[in-house]
This record gives C-alpha cells, structure tokens and sequence, in this order.
C-alpha cells in the first residue's frame, strides 16, 4: 500500500528512522486494530495509533462520554458530553489523521461476537476494565492465532503487555487462569 505524498509529509519524522522507513510506513498503513474500550486505557492509544498512521481502526464500547470520564479520557472533549464514546472517538481520530480508516462496532465486546468482530484485524487492543471482557479477548486472540495488546490500570499504578501465544508466549489465561469472583476486585 504506497504512500500518497501527504502521507509521506505527514510521516516524515517516521520514516527517517531506520527501523521505519517508507516501507514500514506503508505496513502501518496496510495494518488494522481493534481497540475494545475507548476509555481510559484506549484513548492515549487511539490517538498514538491514529497519529502512527495505521490504515483501520476498528472502535467497540457501549458507553456514552460522560463529565466524570474527562480527566482521564483524553480522547474526549467537554461538548461530546451525553454522545456516544464510538462517534467522539472517531471524531477525534479522524481530525488526528484523516487518512485513518475508522469503524464503529457499536455494543458489547461479547463471547457472542468476539471472534467475529476480531477476524477482520490484525491485532486486538484490550482497553476494557472488566474481567469477563479481558478473558473474551484473550479468548478471541488465542483462537485466531492474533496478538493481544493488554492494559490495566489501577489507582497509580499501570501495566502493559503484549500476549501472543500463537508465537510461543504466554496468554491471559497463563497469568491469571480464571476471572475472580464478580465483587471481590475493584474495576
């Protein structure tokens, strides 16, 4: 996938590392992404992702902006208030690089139509804050032989992984075989 002569303006601090290059560029730009959750976790990556120049960025949470989500959700403004996280999302992707292609799944992250929402990406972005959802999508990564990039944020403190068993490492499950019982962790 070649790179317009936009692109190549607008990437051009990338391309001028090594490891990048235009060919890397073009990569990013063949590359997709589903990103569960655009929450507190999922917006910083969002905008890195969008500023990068990955071609598609597949977006799923149920959740409408709310005033109390904005100190941390950095994705979202003040006036997206009261709308849907999906179309502020895309919004602010979109005015961060508009040669990103974006897709809302609206609904739930589910066991339902995990690996059918995830067939189509080449990586999935755990952004969620809840267990059944995390294990859904280690579930889904496992099965489709797909890299999971894993976060998880409590209090002050934060960790970030990347699982890819299908490559010879570990999982989700490897780490923490079974979700805890509803109650007994905070979210």
């Amino acid at each position: 996938m070649s790179l317009t002569q936009n692109e190549r303006s607008r990437y051009s601090r990338q391309t001028l590392l090594g490891e990048i290059g235009e060919a890397g560029q073009e990569r990013l730009k063949a590359s997709s992404i589903l990103c569960v959750g655009t929450g507190g976790l999922g917006s910083p990556a969002l905008m890195y992702l969008a500023a990068a120049g990955v071609g598609r960025i597949g977006l799923i949470d149920p959740d409408i902006v709310d005033l109390s989500n904005l100190h941390r959700q950095i994705l979202h403004d003040s006036d997206r208030v009261g709308t849907p996280k999906l179309a502020s999302a895309q919004a602010r992707i979109e005015a961060i690089n508009p040669h990103i292609e974006v897709i809302q799944h609206d609904g739930l992250f589910t066991a339902e139509n995990c690996l059918q929402l995830l067939k189509d990406y080449d990586l999935i972005l755990d952004g969620s804050d809840n267990f059944p959802t995390r294990f859904c999508a280690n579930d889904a990564a496992f099965f489709l032989k797909k890299p999971l990039i894993h976060g998880a944020i409590f209090q002050f403190e934060g960790q970030a992984t990347v699982f890819a068993p299908h490559l010879g490492g570990p999982c989700y499950r490897c780490l923490l075989p079974e979700p805890p019982p509803p109650g007994t962790v905070p979210t």
